[in-house]
């Protein structure tokens, strides 16, 4: 990502709006090939094992765009106009981004977490996004005096994400084979693809000059509202769960699923949702540190819950001078 930024700072003219690289037409392409890739690898026997959890759902979903979205609205109420119009819309685009699905489930799953539950919530978390992301930032742009076309986003939204996920979902017993062996390149187009659409995003913001003016100052103060959302989101997802009486493989499911914040969507949603907004480049800079961090942060977490105690299970015995010896 830094090296995506860093070429759009040195080579604006390719990527932005005009250039030879046509990111108006590239970005909807670009979106379409993640998402196809993405219903692809989307094991469909997963999925359909997770559906059953209601209340895990109901609270992972919740913590996506109800708690997220709250804490957002109260930060900004706290920062005021203390950081630039486009990072305090991207402060807030990041609370209303859908969670991960990757690395959700990588997570839970190294964490001895409930996978099936994992799969099914990153997964309706994106599709809920769909809708919800655009509505939250309508309203959110609405109360600041702007307007969002919510029709047209949400039409563009499931036309450039839906049918892609969904084309792949249906082609999966043709390339499923194919996308598993050659994992490892597929990781590369997805995240190349990614790295291209912040490329041209970045792009823009450098042509119009929309980061003349903002120093370290801005920066620093986007990279401490994103830790504490971070943290906010933990515990509160972690103490819901122990309230809920959860299990230890849901609670590890829930607090993944129910922290995280998807880059891999939201450059391409933002692509569709702000169009040739200039301030794209600010809009994107939360997600872009919230991103790292919370991979960090989860991959430790992962790691300490992979170390806990395994279920003590009965072994036979044989009696052996009157003292029982476990085989």
């Amino acid at each position: 990502m830094g090296a995506a930024v860093g070429l759009a700072w040195l080579f604006p003219e390719p990527g932005a709006d005009g250039g030879w690289m046509h990111p108006d037409l590239l970005t909807k392409a670009g979106v379409a090939l993640v998402f196809f890739l993405h219903g692809v690898a989307l094991p469909f026997a997963a999925l359909k094992a997770g559906t059953l959890r209601w209340p895990l759902h109901l609270t992972v979903q919740s913590c996506t765009y109800l708690l997220f979205p709250l804490l957002g609205i109260a930060m900004l109420a706290v920062i005021g106009d203390r950081l630039p119009t486009g990072l305090r819309l991207g402060i807030f685009y990041l609370c209303v981004l859908p969670s991960t699905v990757s690395s959700s489930v990588a997570l839970t799953a190294a964490a001895r977490g409930n996978v099936p539950a994992a799969v099914f919530n990153a997964t309706l978390s994106a599709l809920l996004g769909v809708l919800l992301t655009p509505l939250w930032i309508s309203g959110y742009l609405g109360a600041s005096g702007a307007s969002l076309p919510v029709g047209e986003v949400v039409l563009d939204l499931v036309q450039w994400l839906v049918v892609p996920l969904a084309a792949g979902q249906i082609s999966r017993p043709w390339l499923g084979a194919w996308i598993g062996r050659h994992k490892p390149l597929v990781h590369a187009i997805d995240r190349g693809t990614v790295l291209l659409l912040v490329y041209t995003s970045f792009c823009e913001s450098v042509q119009r000059g929309v980061w003349t003016g903002h120093g370290w100052g801005a920066l620093i103060g986007t990279g401490i509202g994103c830790a504490v959302l971070l943290a906010v989101a933990l515990g509160v997802t972690s103490t819901v769960c122990r309230a809920l009486r959860f299990s230890e493989e849901d609670r590890i499911a829930a607090v993944f699923c129910g922290s995280k914040k998807t880059l891999a969507s939201g450059v391409p949603m933002a692509a569709l949702i702000f169009g040739s907004n200039p301030d794209v480049g600010l809009i994107l800079l939360p997600i872009m540190i919230y991103h790292p961090l919370q991979l960090v942060v989860c991959g430790v977490l992962a790691g300490r819950w992979a170390r806990r105690a395994a279920p003590i299970e009965s072994a036979p015995s044989t009696l052996v001078a009157g003292k029982s010896i476990s085989k």
